[in-house]
């Protein structure tokens, strides 16, 4: 233990005469690892976007949530001062990870034997007698309120993985499961499920949190209220999550997995609402993921298909109706959950039911079945397949957009029909969620209407030679595309919200900025962290007191957000 404390103050001395960290660093007593290592500061300087690039002085790989604590301790107590990023799988698409004036902690670095999966059962609500207990055994065991506590730099496929082994799972996702749980909480974490069970946000019962003061709080809707709320989808401005509770239900063996095609927008979004408003239904009369994308080429249709069938016979958009309706067609992609080969026939009527009330093209029904884990893992296989073919480390210009129903058509005729034209580089989500599902209590900004859809505009930079899949083209199609909803008074709100300026990011926030601003100056005082977000600069020399909002550290609206120290 002497010898590897004396390699601890070696190395940060070293950290101290190299790049200037201040001095409380020697004090630290981390058990994990501390480095400056080029290596090890190269990849956190780098996220999936590829737009930015922002090499921290130091990096932290903690051995537990003390050394969590004591770094942020240490950062709050600096004279010098220096600032605090919490960075996962490195999914973020604008820097929203980095720091260049301080410390990155790779939260997913942790050893795996420090972060165990643990499943629990919540305790039966006060109201309920232990003696009425003339309910089965086996009704009892599916109205227990499970949990599982994990670490918050886990990813979710190894969520997965563990509560499986109770026959457990997460009842909210995100399509793409390696992506760590902190990191998914601080925005929403959303997908085909988020219409029925809410966000990822929704389903949690408590956290841990470390604050911008090196403070280790417990937070739930009983105890630090304001701050549990607050952390939800808040963008990582609050204090750094290491350990959350996340809802859990008895998990399904297998997945039907269907897919319709509609060449007339207003029917398949008339059909996408009406299957999310069955989400009080029993499980029976509704399924349970509703998703749907876009099509804008026909190179694309085909691919489409192959991920059921063999793309032997292709579709041809022209024989669907498409090219009256600018080329574009859309598909809804729906799922139906069951557990074995004996309700096969229970799911067939089940979904022939459902299917009968919606107004797709006819003889557009593809179908496969295929395990749980698998369906939830899905976006992975397709992952594995670019990186053979070296498209996965390439720039992702994404977009996502929450765009209100009222304006969904008007998006489709300015977007999908107008500013895309005939050609894309990636995926294009679109399905529609209930607000009431949402806690507006938490952080996250959703548009003031009961439905409203997600867009995801998944694209992917190419060097191909065609300028229309070039970085500098799509992010000017970006650009071109918000401009499109200012000028159309769509207001959308952006999910994994990105913006540079003060004003941009108070109209993001609208109601909830004063509460928001409030919050960050009771946990982050000094603004040491998640600076990647560009909300607030850090501010290390300035006191308690003296945060406010009309403070010179606040931006006033317009002025440009500045990181560096």
């Amino acid at each position: 233990m002497a010898s590897r404390r004396l390699l601890l103050v070696l190395a940060i001395c070293r950290l101290i005469s190299t790049v200037g960290l201040p001095s409380e660093l020697l004090e630290l007593g981390v058990q994990g690892s501390l480095t400056i290592d080029p290596a090890e500061v190269e990849a956190a300087s780098h996220d999936f976007g590829g737009l930015t690039q922002t090499k921290p002085l130091a990096v932290l790989r903690p051995d537990s949530v003390q050394d969590v604590v004591a770094l942020l301790r240490s950062a709050y107590g600096s004279d010098r001062g220096f600032t605090v990023s919490a960075r996962g799988h490195g999914h973020s698409i604008h820097g929203q990870a980095q720091t260049g004036s301080g410390v990155v902690i790779e939260m997913g670095r942790m050893k795996r034997e420090n972060r165990p999966v643990v499943v629990g059962e919540l305790p039966p609500p006060p109201s309920s007698s232990s003696s009425s207990s003339s309910s089965s055994s086996s009704s009892s065991k599916r109205n227990k309120e499970w949990y599982a506590d994990v670490w918050g730099g886990e990813l979710w496929i190894d969520v997965l993985k563990s509560t499986l082994e109770r026959g457990l799972a997460p009842k909210s996702w995100t399509d793409y499961l390696y992506l760590t749980v902190g990191g998914t909480l601080s925005n929403a974490g959303i997908s085909g499920q988020a219409f029925n069970h809410g966000p990822q946000i929704s389903n949690v019962h408590q956290l841990d949190v470390v604050t911008g003061k090196g403070e280790l709080k417990t937070c739930s809707e009983e105890k630090n209220p304001e701050l549990f709320h607050a952390v939800l989808g808040g963008l990582g401005q609050f204090g750094i999550i290491t350990r959350a509770r996340i809802a859990l239900e008895p998990a399904p063996e297998r997945v039907r997995w269907i897919r319709v095609l509609y060449s007339d927008f207003s029917t398949f979004t008339r059909d996408q609402e009406y299957l999310i408003s069955l989400h009080e239904e029993p499980a029976s009369m509704r399924f349970d993921y509703v998703e749907g994308f876009v099509i804008v080429e026909q190179g694309l249709i085909n691919n489409w298909r192959s991920s059921f069938f063999s793309p032997r016979n292709p579709v041809k958009i022209s024989s669907l109706g498409a090219t009256a309706n600018g080329g574009v067609l859309y598909c809804l992609e729906i799922t139906k959950n069951y557990n074995d080969a004996t309700a096969a026939n229970t799911v067939d009527q089940e979904v022939d039911a459902l299917l009968k009330k919606l107004d797709f093209i006819p003889g557009t029904v593809f179908t496969t079945d295929l395990p749980y884990v698998d369906f939830l893992d899905r976006v992975h296989s397709a992952e594995l397949k670019l990186r053979a073919k070296g498209l996965w480390d390439v720039p992702h210009p994404w977009l996502n957009l929450f765009v209100p129903k009222s304006r969904i058509a008007d998006f489709d005729a300015g977007v999908f029909k107008g500013i895309l034209g005939n050609k894309t580089s990636g995926p294009i989500l679109i399905y529609p969620m209930n607000k009431n599902k949402w806690d507006e209590r938490s952080s996250a900004v959703t548009p003031d209407e009961d439905i409203f859809y997600l867009v995801a505009l998944l694209r992917s930079a190419l060097s191909s030679g065609d300028e229309t899949q070039t970085l500098d083209y799509l992010s000017r199609q970006n650009q071109e595309i918000l401009a499109f909803c200012t000028k159309a008074r769509i207001r959308v709100k952006q999910y994994l919200p990105h913006y540079t300026t003060q004003s941009d990011w108070e109209h993001h926030f609208g109601h909830k900025w004063e509460k928001f601003l409030q919050t960050k100056m009771e946990f982050d005082p000094k603004g040491i962290l998640a600076t990647g977000q560009r909300i607030f600069s850090p501010t290390p020399h300035l006191s308690r007191n003296r945060y406010s909002p009309s403070s010179p550290a606040l931006h006033k609206p317009g002025d440009q957000v500045l990181l560096q120290l």
